[in-house]
């Protein structure tokens, strides 16, 4: 069978697949092109193959094609095309069955969401209510934090001047008492020495008696005057009795 070649079908010189946009075409028809196990988006590929793989006539557009294979591929996919159509046509009928559906489901959706927001809009005014309830207890409670502070300022500082006051009296009666110590101990060290010089006193009256005694006893002595000496009484070395 001579077929004169179709620029809509010529194959690309490029490389690229001819049964390209047919095989796009398939996968757009999807399952409304299957019936009976039979695929008419394949078996349509197949038969724009067959005519691009059959030879051609030399010097010509025309290519030989098998008619018996050609015919036999035509006639599947005509047996086939009703069936098709009608699958086809029960795919739209439900389509448009799930598109109500999902319609009348989208509606549900509409509605579940308003009730949803009008009752979240509840709750945010409650919500609102509570946080204006909240600031106002912040507030408060920052006033009063502010007062306790300023009363506990005020206390501390009361505590230090009265501090300050017990420790300026506590060193006027630490002065005071050191000084008292300071003049019993200055008395009682006037005391000691004024013995003490009495002592000495005592003591060097008793020394230079003793070497008065000691200068008369080595100065030569007339004959006349010994009796006179020998009848004093000796000169006691007992030191003087020491006064309270």
């Amino acid at each position: 069978m001579l077929r004169q070649e179709s620029p809509s079908i010529t194959p690309d010189r490029s490389g690229a697949n001819p049964t390209s946009g047919a095989s796009s075409n398939a996968a757009a028809y999807g399952e409304a092109t299957r019936v009976g196990g039979v695929d008419i988006a394949r078996e349509l590929n197949k038969l724009e193959e067959m005519i691009l793989d059959s030879p051609r006539i030399p010097l010509s557009r025309r290519t030989l094609v098998d008619e018996e294979q050609f015919l036999d591929q035509l006639d599947l996919i005509r047996i086939n095309l009703p069936p098709a159509f009608q699958e086809a046509v029960e795919i739209v009928r439900q389509k448009e069955e799930i598109l109500l559906e999902a319609e009348q489901y989208a509606q549900e959706i509409i509605e579940t969401a308003e009730r949803r927001a009008a009752q979240i809009l509840d709750e945010t005014n409650l919500v609102r209510q509570a946080e204006l309830e909240v600031n106002q207890i912040r507030q408060q409670m920052k006033q009063e934090c502010e007062a306790a502070q300023e009363q506990t300022m005020a206390e501390i500082e009361r505590m230090r001047r009265q501090a300050q006051q017990d420790l300026e009296e506590i060193r006027r009666r630490a002065i005071a008492e050191a000084e008292e110590i300071q003049a019993g101990a200055d008395a009682y060290a006037d005391s000691v020495l004024r013995d003490m010089e009495q002592q000495l006193a005592e003591m060097l009256r008793v020394i230079r008696n003793g070497r008065q005694q000691l200068q008369l006893e080595s100065a030569p002595q007339p004959r006349t005057t010994s009796n006179t000496t020998a009848n004093r009484p000796p000169i006691s070395n007992k030191p003087p009795e020491r006064k309270s």
